[in-house]
């Protein structure tokens, strides 16, 4: 499981280094294979390969017809890009995922369990901030979450 926030930065050639403590898991799970692509949210989700192959087999199993189904397999299969992680623990992150996320030099990488999300410091900052004042109603929750007790 892949938890935690952490501050990276790119390089000039657009690579980020998988902090150490991610790096041994990664191995295990995907022989250091990564898969990155584009959420709606502006951010870039990173996978171990098991993982993103899991999540594409779903996505691929949604009927085509649909068009919200169509979009969302069009944006995820469609910018999914294989990443290696190289002898010092970098990946190389594609120009055209680092423009639609709109990344700059500092990054901040969030763990979420069996994936990893990338967002421009200043962009995830901006969203945290709005994310924790933003005040929820309970009815608001779905079901899933009313009885959840954190």
């Amino acid at each position: 499981m892949f938890r935690g926030a952490t501050k990276i930065t790119l390089d000039d050639k657009g690579r980020m280094v998988m902090p150490t403590r991610y790096r041994q898991q990664i191995a295990e799970l995907a022989q250091g294979k990564l898969v990155v692509t584009v959420d709606r949210d502006q951010c870039l989700l990173i996978y171990p390969l098991p993982e993103w192959e899991q999540t594409e087999r779903k996505l691929m199993s949604l009927p085509t017809l649909n068009a919200t189904a169509r979009r969302l397999q069009r944006l995820m299969v469609g910018y999914a890009t294989d990443l290696p992680l190289d002898g010092h623990g970098r990946v190389l992150l594609p120009p055209e995922l680092r423009e639609f996320a709109k990344l700059g030099r500092n990054g901040m990488l969030i763990g979420q369990g069996n994936r990893f999300e990338l967002w421009d410091e200043a962009r995830w900052n901006e969203r945290r901030d709005l994310w924790l004042n933003t005040e929820t109603a309970s009815s608001d929750l779905p079901s899933e979450l009313e009885s959840l007790s954190l």
